[in-house]
C-alpha cells in the first residue's frame, strides 16, 4: 500500500516528490490547489484502485506537499507546465493520460496544448476554464492562517456533505499546510483584489480548448460551490471530443464524494477511449 511518503526525482532545479505504483498505460493524476493540498491528499483512496490496471503515478507539483522548492523562483502555469512535462522525462513516461481535479485539471489543458504528444487522454474534475467570478469557497483557501480550525472551515466548503471531512484529514492537511505557511501557490493562481469590480478567473480560454484533440471526460459535482458547475458545461461544450458526466448531491471532490463512481467512470473511459492500442 502506498504512503505519504514516496519518490523524489530532480526535474529543473526542483526536487519532485511523487507517487508511482502498477503498471501498463501510464496515467498521471494532479491534484487541486487548496491550502495542505499533496498528491497523496487528493488521491490516496484512488491510486490502489487503479494501479490494478495501470501504471498510476501522483506528483506534488512545486508549492505544494513535498516537493523542494526555491521560494524566490516565480510560481505560474508556464513553471508548472514546465515541471510536469519534466516530470513525465525524467520518469522515461510515454503519452499519458493526465486526471486533473481542479489546478490540476487546468494543468492538464496547459500541459495538452504546450505537448499534445505526450497526452493521450484527460480526465477533468472541478476544473477551471473559461472565465468566471470567483466564488467565496474559492476564495477563503487564499485568506488561510495555518491552524486546526481554519483548516476545519476551509475543508467543510469543499464536498456537499461535510461529514466526510474527518479529524485526521483535517490534521493531515494541517500538518501539509505547515510546509507552505505563505500559500504563495494558491495565491499566484487566484486573480488579484479589486475593491472596484468582482474578482474574475481566468482559465483556459474556450476557442483554446475547442483545439485540444485529445479524448476528454469531464465530471462535476452539481453542488460544486468553488467551481461552478456551468463552467464544466460551457467546457465540455467546447472540447471537441468530450463527454461530461454531473454527480447529484456531490461537491467539488468528486474521487473523494463518489469514489467507487469515480474509479468506475475512469475505468470505463479509459477501456472505451484509451487503453486499445496503447503501446505495453
Amino acid at each position: 500500500m502506498t504512503s505519504r511518503q514516496g519518490a523524489f526525482v530532480a526535474v529543473d532545479g526542483v526536487r519532485t516528490h511523487y507517487h508511482d505504483e502498477g503498471s501498463g498505460l501510464p496515467v498521471v493524476l494532479l491534484h487541486g490547489s487548496g491550502p495542505g493540498v499533496s498528491a497523496w491528499e487528493n488521491w490516496g483512496g484512488v491510486i490502489p484502485r487503479l494501479a490494478d490496471r495501470y501504471r498510476v503515478i501522483a506528483p506534488d507539483m512545486a508549492g505544494f506537499g513535498l516537493t523542494e522548492f526555491d521560494a524566490e523562483r516565480p510560481l505560474d502555469i508556464k513553471m508548472w507546465v514546465g515541471q510536469l512535462l519534466g516530470f513525465l522525462e525524467a520518469l522515461d513516461i510515454g503519452p499519458a493520460v493526465l486526471v486533473g481535479n481542479s489546478f490540476g485539471g487546468g494543468l492538464s489543458l496547459a500541459a495538452a496544448l504546450r505537448a499534445p504528444q505526450k497526452v493521450r487522454g484527460l480526465v477533468l474534475m472541478g476544473t477551471p476554464a473559461g472565465q468566471f467570478e470567483q466564488t467565496g469557497a474559492l476564495a477563503q483557501g487564499t485568506e488561510y492562517e495555518p491552524s486546526l480550525e481554519n483548516m476545519r472551515a476551509i475543508l467543510r466548503r469543499f464536498p456537499h456533505d461535510p461529514s466526510i471531512v474527518t479529524d485526521e484529514m483535517v490534521r493531515a492537511r494541517h500538518e501539509m499546510s505547515l510546509l507552505h505557511p505563505d500559500n504563495a501557490a494558491l495565491r499566484a493562481l487566484m486573480p488579484k483584489a479589486d475593491d472596484t469590480a468582482p474578482r474574475i478567473v481566468r482559465g483556459m480560454p474556450h476557442e483554446r480548448l475547442a483545439t485540444i484533440t485529445q479524448p476528454t471526460l469531464v465530471l462535476h459535482g452539481r453542488e460544486d460551490f468553488v467551481i461552478p458547475l456551468d463552467v464544466a458545461v460551457n467546457a465540455a461544450r467546447n472540447l471537441p471530443d468530450s463527454e461530461l458526466h454531473v454527480f447529484g448531491n456531490c461537491g467539488h471532490w468528486v474521487q473523494l464524494e463518489r469514489e467507487d463512481a469515480f474509479i468506475g467512470l475512469v475505468r470505463d473511459f479509459l477501456a472505451r477511449r484509451i487503453a486499445q492500442g496503447a503501446p505495453a
